[in-house]
This record gives C-alpha cells, sequence and structure tokens, in this order.
C-alpha cells in the first residue's frame, strides 16, 4: 500500500496503544488514534481482514484522522462497559469517536459502528477505509451498493464475507478501497456502520443500538460479585474475559491476536486465538469467583461436548482439534518480528497439567451448585484414570517447550491435583470410583514431588526432575493447594525465585539459557501471569503490605484502558498477544487473593 498521512511515525504503534471492542464473536483493535488495525472476521480464529498491526503496508486498515499538526489524542471506556471513545484533541477544538460493536446472536450478523462527533470548534478529518482480505494477501473490491445505501467491499478470492459501509458522507472508491476528506463542524455526528451484506440489517439509528450495547454491558458489569480495593481493575479485567469468550459455543480464547512478538525482531510470535484448556479452565475459574455462572455453565456444556472423549492441550473456538501451524511469509511481521504464525504446532503436544487445571475448575464449579451428570462423572473418572496410569510420562509442560519431553514439577503438581479434586466430588456427591486406588497415586505423587523435585544445592524445587534450573511455576504450589504457604521448602524455592527470576515486581518465568529450551533463540519479557502469582504468595505467606504494593506497581504496567498483553519487556514495552486472558484473569486472583487477607 502507498504511503500516505494515515501511516504511524514509527510505522508501528506500540502494542499497548491500543483498546479492544467485540461482539462476542470476533474482536476488533483500535488505536489511540482512532484506526481499526486488527480485526479477524466474522470469528475469533477467521483470517484478517485488518491487520495493520502486523503489516504496516499489507495488513488494512479502518481510520480516521484530524487534519491539525501536533493533535493530541486520548481514549477511555465508558465505565462498565466495552464502548470505546477517542478524543483528537487539537488547535481546531475537541473531535470525538465512538466505537462499538452491538451484541448478536450469530457470526454474520457482525457489525461496528463508529460515530465522528463535532465537540467543539471545526475539523478536517481524513477517512481511510483500506481492508485486506484473507490475511493481507489479497485487497478488496468496492462499489457502490445497487439496493440501497452505503458500498459494498468485496474479497476477489469470494471466501470471506462481503462487507457493507454504510454512512452519511460521500466517500471515493479508489484501489485500495474507500476514502475522503470531510468537514466535521461542532455539533455535528457522522456515522460509520460497517456490517456485512447478510444477516441482521443495522441500517438503523444510531443512538438505538447504542443504547442496546451500553445497556448490555451496564447489566452484565452489575453481576459482578468484587467490591474490594481494585473494582475498577477486576471490572475492566472481566470484561476483556468476557469479550474473549465465545456466545455461541461457550469457549474462551486465550488473546485476541496472532504473531505479536515476546521480543522485537524475534521468532517467539505465536497464534493465540484458540481455546487453551488451562487458560479457559483458570478462566472460568475467575468468572465463579465473579459470580458469572452462566459462562462457568457454558463452558462446561463445550467441554462436555468437545473435549471428553479426547483431552488435548487447545481447540479452535468451535471444538476443531486439527491446528496445523503455518507461517504467513508475505507479512513484515510486528516491526519486523518473524515468521508471524497462524494455527499453533503446539495443539497435539502431551502436556500432563491439563488434567489438574481442568478437574480443578470442575471441582470449583461443583462447590458452586454445578451439575455433576452420571455420564460427565464418567468422563471425569476416564480423565482420572489416565493420570493415575500416566502420571510419570515426560510431557512439554506449562511452557510448552518444543525441544523435548521431561518430568516437570508443575505437571507432576497437577497430577496429583487431578486425583485429589476427584476424589473431594466423589466424597462430596457420594458417587462410585475406586477411592483407595486414587488415594494411594495420589499420595506416591505427593512423595515423588518432595522427594524427586527438590535441589539440596539451590535450596529450592526444581524446573523438571534432575535439572538445576528455577521455574515460576512453583509459586502455584500453594495456590494450587499442593502445600501449606508455610512450607519451609516451598518457602526456600520461594525466595530463590524472589531473588533470581525478578526485576522489581517483575517475574521472569525461568531463565532461558538454563531451563527446559523451547528450540528458539533470542531472550523475552517478564511474564505478567508470574508477577500476579507472586502477588498471592506474597499474601499468603503474610507480607500483605508487599502483596498490595506489588499488585499496585504491577497495574501501573497496563496500558492507559487497564489492558495488559502476555508480558511486559525489559523496557517497560508490553510484548505478546493482546489482550491477554491469562494476565488478565490472574491480576482478578491476586486482588481476591489481597481482599481476603485484609478482612
Amino acid at each position: 500500500m502507498s504511503e500516505s498521512t494515515f501511516d504511524y511515525p514509527e510505522r508501528y504503534l506500540p502494542i499497548a496503544e491500543h483498546g479492544i471492542i467485540g461482539n462476542l464473536h470476533t474482536t476488533a483493535l483500535v488505536s489511540v488514534t482512532g484506526s481499526i488495525d486488527f480485526m479477524c472476521l466474522p470469528r475469533f480464529d477467521s483470517p484478517t481482514v485488518f491487520g495493520r498491526l502486523l503489516d504496516a503496508d499489507k495488513g488494512g486498515y479502518f481510520a480516521f484522522e484530524c487534519v491539525t499538526d501536533n493533535t493530541q489524542h486520548k481514549q477511555l471506556y465508558l465505565p462498565g462497559t466495552n464502548i470505546l471513545l477517542t478524543r483528537y484533541l487539537s488547535e481546531d477544538g475537541i473531535a470525538e469517536l465512538t466505537d462499538f460493536m452491538p451484541i448478536v446472536g450469530g457470526e454474520r450478523d457482525f457489525a461496528i459502528f463508529r460515530r465522528l462527533k463535532g465537540v467543539h470548534g471545526n475539523h478536517t478529518v481524513k477517512v481511510k477505509v483500506a481492508p485486506r482480505y484473507n490475511y493481507g494477501k489479497v485487497g478488496c473490491i468496492v462499489e457502490k451498493n445497487p439496493e440501497g445505501r452505503g458500498y459494498l467491499i468485496r474479497d476477489p478470492e469470494g471466501t470471506q464475507p462481503t462487507m457493507l459501509l454504510m454512512c452519511d458522507v460521500e466517500l471515493n472508491i479508489d484501489e485500495e478501497g474507500l476514502s475522503a476528506t470531510i468537514d466535521l463542524h461542532q455539533g455535528d455526528n457522522l456515522d460509520f456502520v460497517l456490517t456485512l451484506n447478510e444477516g441482521q440489517d443495522f441500517d438503523k439509528d444510531f443512538m438505538e443500538c447504542f443504547t442496546a450495547c451500553r445497556t448490555y454491558w451496564n447489566d452484565w458489569s452489575a453481576k459482578c460479585k468484587y467490591d474490594g480495593f481494585w473494582k475498577e481493575a477486576v471490572l475492566r479485567s472481566v470484561l476483556t474475559l468476557k469479550l474473549l469468550t465465545s456466545a455461541r459455543y461457550g469457549s474462551t480464547i486465550a488473546a485476541a491476536t496472532f504473531g505479536l512478538p515476546e521480543k522485537m525482531g524475534g521468532s517467539r510470535n505465536w497464534d493465540y486465538r484458540y481455546t487453551w484448556i488451562r487458560d479457559a479452565a483458570f478462566t472460568m475459574y475467575a468468572f465463579l469467583r465473579l459470580g458469572y455462572t452462566k459462562e462457568a455453565e457454558q463452558f462446561m456444556d463445550w467441554i462436555r461436548d468437545k473435549c471428553m472423549d479426547h483431552l488435548q492441550l487447545m481447540y479452535a473456538v468451535d471444538g476443531e482439534t486439527e491446528l496445523t501451524e503455518t507461517d504467513l511469509d508475505h507479512l513484515e511481521g510486528y516491526r519486523g518480528s518473524r515468521p508471524v504464525r497462524i494455527g499453533n504446532g503446539a495443539h497435539d503436544q502431551t502436556q500432563m497439567d491439563i488434567y489438574g487445571e481442568l478437574i480443578d475448575t470442575i471441582y470449583l464449579y461443583n462447590k458452586a451448585g454445578g451439575s455433576i451428570t452420571h455420564r460427565f462423572w464418567q468422563s471425569i473418572r476416564t480423565l482420572v484414570d489416565f493420570v493415575v496410569e500416566n502420571w510419570q510420562q515426560k510431557d512439554h509442560g506449562i511452557w510448552e517447550v518444543r525441544s523435548g519431553k521431561q518430568r516437570f514439577l508443575h505437571s507432576a503438581v497437577c497430577c496429583w491435583v487431578a486425583i485429589d479434586r476427584a476424589m473431594k466430588i466423589a466424597e462430596d456427591r457420594s458417587l462410585p470410583c475406586p477411592m483407595g486406588e486414587w488415594r494411594k497415586v495420589r499420595d506416591t505423587i505427593y512423595e515423588d514431588i518432595f522427594e524427586n523435585f527438590w535441589n539440596e544445592e539451590l535450596q529450592s524445587y526444581v524446573q523438571y526432575q534432575g535439572s538445576s534450573t528455577l521455574d515460576a511455576s512453583a509459586l502455584l504450589m500453594p495456590l494450587l493447594r499442593f502445600v501449606s504457604s508455610q512450607e519451609p521448602r516451598w518457602l526456600s524455592t520461594f525466595a530463590a525465585i524472589e531473588e533470581k527470576l525478578s526485576a522489581d515486581v517483575l517475574i521472569f518465568r525461568y531463565k532461558l539459557e538454563h531451563g527446559a529450551e523451547d528450540g528458539l533463540d533470542g531472550d523475552e519479557g517478564a511474564f505478567a501471569i508470574c508477577s500476579f502469582w507472586y502477588v498471592e504468595c506474597l499474601a499468603r505467606i503474610g507480607q500483605l503490605d508487599k502483596a498490595t504494593v506489588v499488585f499496585e506497581k504491577m497495574l501501573g504496567y497496563a496500558n492507559h484502558l487497564g489492558l495488559m498483553s502476555e508480558e511486559i519487556g525489559i523496557h517497560g514495552e508490553q510484548l505478546g498477544n493482546f489482550p491477554q486472558a491469562f494476565s488478565h484473569l490472574s491480576l482478578i486472583s491476586a486482588a481476591f487473593q489481597i481482599d481476603k487477607k485484609r478482612r
């Protein structure tokens, strides 16, 4: 695409300078300048139609720009909603952009509503709609809608849906899409509605749809049971988790994006638009804690329907199991970070920890009054029996290393959790199971961890059996109730992690040069989830004041909207896919733990 006034000064904005909107089927990232820089259509894991975040030239975007030097931008959400406002502050006055997606029943009922408002003064605004279909491989064909208002935007290959843009101004059709320079006067409201040329009719009053969307999100937010000190941060986090959850299937994706780097210019660029059993299980725990039982019910329905016969690490939102990894060689990658990958080669990895994380969530679901039917219990027993037979099996671990299998500490702990929680469910509901056999194996795992994962020289538990590597996942041992937070060996491990894996409040998962290799070169940032695990541990061991300070400092690494990616870089920048469910669910858990200890 040719250079234009819509280019960013360094071609790419920081990852953190984006907000997210969505309709529970897909999401869009909107930059602080009001440009839609990332959107898949019509589903989370569909190809992009806007992907400037991954290629400044070929990705595609939908942007507004005030033609005034030194325009400042400010972005915020309407409280308790996922309705995003972007303000343009300049010598000409104030202009405002409102962005939202109506909450709809079907994927094909997609729409984005964008309203430009002249708040004060008169403005000259440039508009550019430049979609690039199929992950930026092809442009678009645009024509005036012969059957009514607006412009039809077609995929030249015919594989993605035809879009319809309805607006209050006349646009020019050019080789890249649509463009115009418009006058925005004080008091003007100019509406742009991007929808599909099928499904629900959105040729209706903007305020009617705005009010319906705002009411939906306000009503949903009002159900949140958290009333602690950090309500705004917790609510923004759970609103983000909701945006990443499919209304149709009940599954939750790990992040809204793919291909965003864990190091600038590096090759750790993964596709996170899928449902990891681990991530989704932790997300459901967050929903349950906050009172969102409907979301937990829908996830359990998805688990029962899609996963219980053959549990694997991750799935597409619809339960598809084949997620072949492919490099998109035609894309430059965010700031030259290549390759850009879609699919995920880890989908068929063995990761024994997922059994414990899933059954722990089922246990919590049961405690919250969820239904454990005979058929569901039989499926749970099958999973536990697999763990009983295979708990000593080597796997790829929570960090999905690609260089080979090991007996990872976290996987062993989660095998213990799987059996322990299943026993508790059976006892609570008087369900049949080989209780004696399960107890014997559970206790054997316990002894094995205490004896075989302890490194006497380091005075800590280590990443995998026989290694000498510290791993931040050991912070989960008391959180999963495997050990007391006052257990001397674990306290020694905690102190070692605090000393050797931290940079102030930032916690690195492990030192890549010493631990299990992931098969790639280069380093990475600190994982936000590890820092929030650290906060929880501080609260549990009685260092409540320190936990509070660390938590509040971690909140300072979120962006201007309270959103977090997977990692924080060594320069304080957000790295990895964005926004990340793991980061937000662990934020919620840490806030709960501090508030619990404060009472």
